[in-house]
Protein backbone atom coordinates (compact mmCIF):
# COMPACT_ATOMS: atom_id res chain seq x y z
CA UNK A 1 0.00 0.00 0.00
CA UNK A 2 1.46 3.32 -1.09
CA UNK A 3 2.06 5.70 2.27
CA UNK A 4 0.60 8.86 2.69
CA UNK A 5 1.99 12.22 2.18
CA UNK A 6 1.98 12.05 6.10
CA UNK A 7 3.98 8.60 6.16
CA UNK A 8 6.76 10.30 3.93
CA UNK A 9 6.98 12.95 5.25
CA UNK A 10 7.79 11.08 8.54
CA UNK A 11 10.13 8.70 6.14
CA UNK A 12 12.14 11.77 5.49
CA UNK A 13 12.55 12.68 9.34
CA UNK A 14 13.35 9.57 10.39
CA UNK A 15 16.49 9.72 7.35
CA UNK A 16 17.12 13.09 8.02
CA UNK A 17 20.95 13.55 8.79
CA UNK A 18 21.97 15.66 11.82
CA UNK A 19 24.84 15.81 14.18
CA UNK A 20 25.72 14.79 17.27
CA UNK A 21 24.25 16.29 20.15
CA UNK A 22 21.90 18.46 18.22
CA UNK A 23 19.33 19.97 20.73
CA UNK A 24 15.78 21.52 19.84
CA UNK A 25 13.29 22.60 22.00
CA UNK A 26 9.87 23.47 21.29
CA UNK A 27 8.82 26.39 23.43
CA UNK A 28 5.07 26.37 23.65
CA UNK A 29 3.18 24.29 25.42
CA UNK A 30 0.41 23.06 22.61
CA UNK A 31 3.79 21.67 20.45
CA UNK A 32 4.96 19.66 23.41
CA UNK A 33 0.94 17.36 23.56
CA UNK A 34 0.67 17.83 20.06
CA UNK A 35 4.04 15.78 19.76
CA UNK A 36 3.57 13.61 22.05
CA UNK A 37 0.18 12.94 21.04
CA UNK A 38 1.67 12.31 17.34
CA UNK A 39 5.18 10.40 18.52
CA UNK A 40 6.60 12.70 16.30
CA UNK A 41 9.35 12.13 19.30
CA UNK A 42 10.01 8.71 17.85
CA UNK A 43 10.66 9.88 14.35
CA UNK A 44 13.61 11.82 15.38
CA UNK A 45 17.19 10.73 13.87
CA UNK A 46 18.97 9.41 16.94
CA UNK A 47 21.53 12.36 17.11
CA UNK A 48 18.74 14.37 17.82
CA UNK A 49 17.01 15.54 21.00
CA UNK A 50 13.71 17.62 21.25
CA UNK A 51 13.37 18.99 25.19
CA UNK A 52 10.44 21.14 25.81
CA UNK A 53 10.73 24.56 27.20
CA UNK A 54 9.32 27.26 29.69
CA UNK A 55 5.87 27.71 27.04
CA UNK A 56 2.94 26.71 29.66
CA UNK A 57 1.81 29.51 31.48
CA UNK A 58 0.52 27.78 34.18
CA UNK A 59 4.09 26.20 34.63
CA UNK A 60 6.15 29.06 34.38
CA UNK A 61 3.75 31.05 37.17
CA UNK A 62 5.76 31.08 40.65
CA UNK A 63 4.06 29.64 44.16
CA UNK A 64 3.96 33.11 45.05
CA UNK A 65 1.24 34.13 42.74
CA UNK A 66 -0.87 31.52 44.08
CA UNK A 67 -0.57 32.56 47.54
CA UNK A 68 -1.52 36.08 46.34
CA UNK A 69 -4.88 34.94 44.86
CA UNK A 70 -5.40 32.63 47.97
CA UNK A 71 -5.17 35.56 50.03
CA UNK A 72 -7.43 37.17 48.17
CA UNK A 73 -10.03 34.55 47.91
CA UNK A 74 -9.45 34.50 52.12
CA UNK A 75 -10.58 38.31 52.06
CA UNK A 76 -13.79 37.55 50.44
CA UNK A 77 -13.28 38.72 46.90
CA UNK A 78 -14.97 36.38 44.46
CA UNK A 79 -11.72 35.06 42.27
CA UNK A 80 -12.04 33.77 39.18
CA UNK A 81 -9.57 32.01 36.64
CA UNK A 82 -9.00 29.46 34.17
CA UNK A 83 -9.99 26.29 34.95
CA UNK A 84 -6.28 24.94 34.99
CA UNK A 85 -5.09 27.43 37.83
CA UNK A 86 -7.41 25.93 40.73
CA UNK A 87 -5.14 22.81 40.89
CA UNK A 88 -1.65 24.24 41.33
CA UNK A 89 -0.78 24.01 44.48
CA UNK A 90 0.71 27.13 46.01
CA UNK A 91 3.29 27.10 48.78
CA UNK A 92 0.39 26.00 51.50
CA UNK A 93 -2.39 25.16 49.79
CA UNK A 94 -4.24 25.79 46.20
CA UNK A 95 -7.40 27.33 45.04
CA UNK A 96 -9.23 24.51 44.54
CA UNK A 97 -8.79 23.36 48.48
CA UNK A 98 -9.66 27.11 49.28
CA UNK A 99 -12.63 26.52 47.14
CA UNK A 100 -13.68 23.17 49.29
CA UNK A 101 -13.18 25.56 52.44
CA UNK A 102 -16.30 27.26 51.59
CA UNK A 103 -13.93 30.66 49.51
CA UNK A 104 -15.99 32.09 46.39
CA UNK A 105 -13.42 31.09 43.79
CA UNK A 106 -15.18 30.33 40.28
CA UNK A 107 -13.28 28.57 36.98
CA UNK A 108 -14.46 30.86 33.72
CA UNK A 109 -13.66 30.36 30.09
CA UNK A 110 -12.52 33.64 29.85
CA UNK A 111 -12.30 37.43 31.56
CA UNK A 112 -15.04 38.56 30.30
CA UNK A 113 -17.13 35.88 31.85
CA UNK A 114 -15.24 37.13 34.68
CA UNK A 115 -16.32 41.21 33.90
CA UNK A 116 -19.57 39.36 33.69
CA UNK A 117 -19.75 38.09 36.93
CA UNK A 118 -18.71 41.50 38.92
CA UNK A 119 -21.30 43.63 37.08
CA UNK A 120 -23.82 41.35 37.55
CA UNK A 121 -23.38 40.51 41.56
CA UNK A 122 -21.83 43.67 42.45
CA UNK A 123 -19.05 42.06 44.99
CA UNK A 124 -15.08 42.80 44.11
CA UNK A 125 -14.33 39.98 41.66
CA UNK A 126 -10.18 39.81 40.61
CA UNK A 127 -9.68 37.90 37.38
CA UNK A 128 -6.00 36.37 37.78
CA UNK A 129 -4.87 37.22 34.45
CA UNK A 130 -2.24 34.19 33.55
CA UNK A 131 -0.41 33.53 30.01
CA UNK A 132 1.20 34.75 27.33
CA UNK A 133 0.97 37.16 24.61
CA UNK A 134 -1.95 34.77 23.03
CA UNK A 135 -4.41 35.52 26.33
CA UNK A 136 -2.99 39.12 27.25
CA UNK A 137 -5.12 41.47 24.09
CA UNK A 138 -8.12 39.74 25.29
CA UNK A 139 -7.52 40.46 29.07
CA UNK A 140 -6.51 43.91 27.72
CA UNK A 141 -9.77 44.41 25.46
CA UNK A 142 -11.96 43.71 28.84
CA UNK A 143 -9.69 46.16 31.18
CA UNK A 144 -10.83 48.81 28.15
CA UNK A 145 -14.55 47.66 28.67
CA UNK A 146 -14.35 47.81 32.55
CA UNK A 147 -13.12 51.22 32.20
CA UNK A 148 -15.71 52.46 29.64
CA UNK A 149 -18.22 50.74 31.61
CA UNK A 150 -17.25 52.15 34.91
CA UNK A 151 -17.06 49.03 36.74
CA UNK A 152 -15.39 49.86 39.44
CA UNK A 153 -15.10 46.41 41.11
CA UNK A 154 -13.71 44.07 38.81
CA UNK A 155 -9.87 44.23 39.06
CA UNK A 156 -6.78 42.18 38.01
CA UNK A 157 -4.25 40.20 39.75
CA UNK A 158 -1.53 39.78 36.91
CA UNK A 159 1.31 37.69 36.08
CA UNK A 160 1.08 37.68 32.29
CA UNK A 161 4.61 36.92 30.49
CA UNK A 162 6.47 37.39 27.28
CA UNK A 163 7.88 34.93 25.42
CA UNK A 164 10.62 36.32 23.51
CA UNK A 165 12.49 37.68 26.70
CA UNK A 166 12.73 34.04 27.99
CA UNK A 167 14.03 32.70 24.90
CA UNK A 168 17.43 35.36 25.47
CA UNK A 169 17.38 34.01 28.95
CA UNK A 170 17.52 30.71 27.73
CA UNK A 171 20.11 31.41 24.70
CA UNK A 172 22.49 33.45 28.07
CA UNK A 173 22.26 29.99 30.05
CA UNK A 174 24.56 26.91 29.38
CA UNK A 175 21.47 25.06 27.28
CA UNK A 176 23.67 23.82 24.43
CA UNK A 177 20.45 24.41 22.02
CA UNK A 178 20.60 23.86 18.55
CA UNK A 179 17.43 25.94 17.25
CA UNK A 180 14.12 26.92 18.73
CA UNK A 181 10.48 25.64 17.14
CA UNK A 182 8.78 28.53 17.90
CA UNK A 183 5.05 28.65 19.48
CA UNK A 184 2.73 29.39 17.02
CA UNK A 185 -0.60 31.45 18.78
CA UNK A 186 2.11 33.39 20.31
CA UNK A 187 3.30 34.57 16.91
CA UNK A 188 0.03 35.00 15.32
CA UNK A 189 0.09 38.31 17.73
CA UNK A 190 3.62 39.54 17.81
CA UNK A 191 4.78 37.85 14.03
CA UNK A 192 7.95 36.76 12.82
CA UNK A 193 9.78 39.82 13.50
CA UNK A 194 9.46 39.96 16.91
CA UNK A 195 12.39 37.00 17.08
CA UNK A 196 14.89 38.69 14.82
CA UNK A 197 17.13 38.46 17.56
CA UNK A 198 17.86 34.83 17.55
CA UNK A 199 20.27 34.59 13.77
CA UNK A 200 22.42 37.61 16.49
CA UNK A 201 22.64 34.35 18.33
CA UNK A 202 23.71 31.74 15.94
CA UNK A 203 20.88 30.03 16.32
CA UNK A 204 17.49 29.29 13.97
CA UNK A 205 13.94 29.20 15.05
CA UNK A 206 11.04 27.83 12.64
CA UNK A 207 7.67 28.88 13.41
CA UNK A 208 5.35 26.40 13.12
CA UNK A 209 1.30 25.01 13.62
CA UNK A 210 0.29 22.37 15.08
CA UNK A 211 -0.88 19.52 12.71
CA UNK A 212 1.64 16.51 12.35
CA UNK A 213 2.65 17.90 9.27
CA UNK A 214 3.12 21.46 10.75
CA UNK A 215 5.52 20.31 13.13
CA UNK A 216 7.11 17.69 10.91
CA UNK A 217 8.26 19.72 8.21
CA UNK A 218 9.20 22.71 10.57
CA UNK A 219 11.59 20.56 12.31
CA UNK A 220 13.25 18.96 9.05
CA UNK A 221 13.81 22.81 8.65
CA UNK A 222 15.30 23.21 11.49
CA UNK A 223 17.42 20.57 11.25
CA UNK A 224 18.55 22.07 6.98
CA UNK A 225 19.58 24.92 8.81
CA UNK A 226 21.65 23.53 11.85
CA UNK A 227 23.17 21.33 9.28
CA UNK A 228 24.54 24.56 7.15
CA UNK A 229 24.80 26.56 9.65
CA UNK A 230 22.40 28.53 8.23
CA UNK A 231 21.02 31.09 11.06
CA UNK A 232 17.06 32.62 10.10
CA UNK A 233 13.27 32.69 11.37
CA UNK A 234 11.03 31.17 9.31
CA UNK A 235 7.66 30.84 9.13
CA UNK A 236 6.01 27.73 8.51
CA UNK A 237 3.14 28.69 9.84
CA UNK A 238 2.08 31.71 6.84
CA UNK A 239 -1.84 30.61 7.20
CA UNK A 240 -1.82 32.38 10.64
CA UNK A 241 1.06 34.40 11.35
CA UNK A 242 2.80 37.35 9.60
CA UNK A 243 5.93 39.08 9.73
CA UNK A 244 4.40 42.24 12.26
CA UNK A 245 2.19 40.11 14.23
CA UNK A 246 -1.62 41.27 14.33
CA UNK A 247 -1.76 44.71 14.64
CA UNK A 248 -5.05 45.03 16.22
CA UNK A 249 -3.98 42.95 19.11
CA UNK A 250 -0.88 44.31 19.38
CA UNK A 251 -2.29 48.31 19.95
CA UNK A 252 -4.70 46.85 22.32
CA UNK A 253 -1.84 45.11 24.32
CA UNK A 254 -0.04 48.20 24.03
CA UNK A 255 -3.06 50.24 25.55
CA UNK A 256 -3.63 48.67 28.58
CA UNK A 257 0.09 47.19 29.38
CA UNK A 258 4.02 48.30 29.71
CA UNK A 259 7.00 46.08 29.89
CA UNK A 260 8.06 45.27 33.83
CA UNK A 261 10.21 42.78 34.99
CA UNK A 262 8.76 39.29 36.11
CA UNK A 263 9.19 36.10 37.83
CA UNK A 264 9.32 32.66 36.15
CA UNK A 265 8.96 29.31 37.77
CA UNK A 266 12.51 28.07 36.98
CA UNK A 267 13.88 31.11 35.20
CA UNK A 268 14.01 33.22 37.86
CA UNK A 269 13.43 37.12 37.56
CA UNK A 270 13.86 38.22 34.44
CA UNK A 271 13.81 42.04 33.17
CA UNK A 272 11.26 43.44 30.77
CA UNK A 273 9.81 39.71 30.59
CA UNK A 274 6.13 40.35 31.79
CA UNK A 275 3.63 43.12 31.39
CA UNK A 276 2.03 45.71 33.39
CA UNK A 277 -0.75 47.99 33.63
CA UNK A 278 -0.07 51.41 32.51
CA UNK A 279 -1.17 54.26 34.86
CA UNK A 280 -4.35 54.82 33.24
CA UNK A 281 -5.32 51.35 34.37
CA UNK A 282 -3.53 51.08 37.25
CA UNK A 283 -6.49 50.76 39.54
CA UNK A 284 -7.49 47.97 38.52
CA UNK A 285 -4.34 46.03 39.46
CA UNK A 286 -5.46 44.44 42.51
CA UNK A 287 -2.51 44.35 44.02
CA UNK A 288 -3.14 48.12 44.77
CA UNK A 289 -7.22 48.29 45.55
CA UNK A 290 -6.28 45.12 48.36
CA UNK A 291 -3.70 44.55 51.06
CA UNK A 292 -2.41 41.47 49.91
CA UNK A 293 -0.09 39.93 52.68
CA UNK A 294 1.95 36.38 51.89
CA UNK A 295 4.30 35.15 53.72
CA UNK A 296 7.38 33.53 51.96
CA UNK A 297 6.90 29.91 51.39
CA UNK A 298 9.65 26.99 51.34
CA UNK A 299 10.22 25.55 47.68
CA UNK A 300 9.27 22.08 46.91
CA UNK A 301 13.14 20.85 47.02
CA UNK A 302 11.94 17.43 45.10
CA UNK A 303 9.85 18.71 42.74
CA UNK A 304 12.51 19.87 39.32
CA UNK A 305 9.49 21.38 37.19
CA UNK A 306 12.19 24.58 36.89
CA UNK A 307 14.70 22.48 35.30
CA UNK A 308 12.22 20.66 32.79
CA UNK A 309 10.67 24.17 31.53
CA UNK A 310 14.65 25.08 31.11
CA UNK A 311 15.11 21.88 29.22
CA UNK A 312 17.54 20.64 31.45
CA UNK A 313 16.10 16.97 32.30
CA UNK A 314 13.25 15.01 30.67
CA UNK A 315 10.06 15.04 32.84
CA UNK A 316 11.19 11.05 34.36
CA UNK A 317 14.28 12.31 35.36
CA UNK A 318 12.14 14.11 38.28
CA UNK A 319 12.03 11.71 41.13
CA UNK A 320 8.23 12.41 42.07
CA UNK A 321 7.43 12.25 38.39
CA UNK A 322 4.67 9.54 37.81
CA UNK A 323 4.90 8.67 41.83
CA UNK A 324 4.09 11.07 44.37
CA UNK A 325 3.18 13.39 41.19
CA UNK A 326 0.71 12.01 38.96
CA UNK A 327 -2.31 13.87 37.06
CA UNK A 328 -4.96 12.55 39.55
CA UNK A 329 -2.23 13.72 42.40
CA UNK A 330 -0.17 16.42 40.99
CA UNK A 331 2.43 18.38 42.87
CA UNK A 332 4.20 21.03 40.04
CA UNK A 333 2.61 22.56 37.69
CA UNK A 334 4.30 20.79 34.81
CA UNK A 335 1.69 18.07 35.89
CA UNK A 336 -1.67 20.27 36.58
CA UNK A 337 -1.68 21.82 33.57
CA UNK A 338 -3.10 19.91 30.28
CA UNK A 339 -0.08 21.80 28.09
CA UNK A 340 2.72 20.71 30.77
CA UNK A 341 5.68 18.75 29.62
CA UNK A 342 5.15 15.99 32.48
CA UNK A 343 1.14 15.49 31.77
CA UNK A 344 1.77 15.24 28.80
CA UNK A 345 4.56 12.48 28.90
CA UNK A 346 2.54 10.87 31.62
CA UNK A 347 -1.04 10.84 28.94
CA UNK A 348 0.51 10.24 25.88
CA UNK A 349 3.47 7.58 26.79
Amino acid sequence: MAKTGLGRLADRLRAFPAPPGTKIMEVCGSHTVAIRRFGIQHLLPATVKLVSGPGCPVCVTPDHFIDEAIALARQGVTVTSFGDMLRVPGSRSALEKERAAGCDIRAVYSPLDALRIAEQEGKETVFLAVGFETTAPAIAAVAIRAGEKGIANFSLLTALRLVPPALKALMASDTELSGFLLPGHVSAVIGRQAYDFLPGQRLPGVIAGFSAEDIISSLMLLLEMHNKGIYKVMNNYPRVVRDAGNPTSRAVLAEVFTTADAAWRGLGSMPQSGLELRPAYAAMEARRRFAIRVRPGAARKACRCGDVLRGLIDPPACPLFNKACRPDQPLGPCMVSSEGSCSAWVTYG
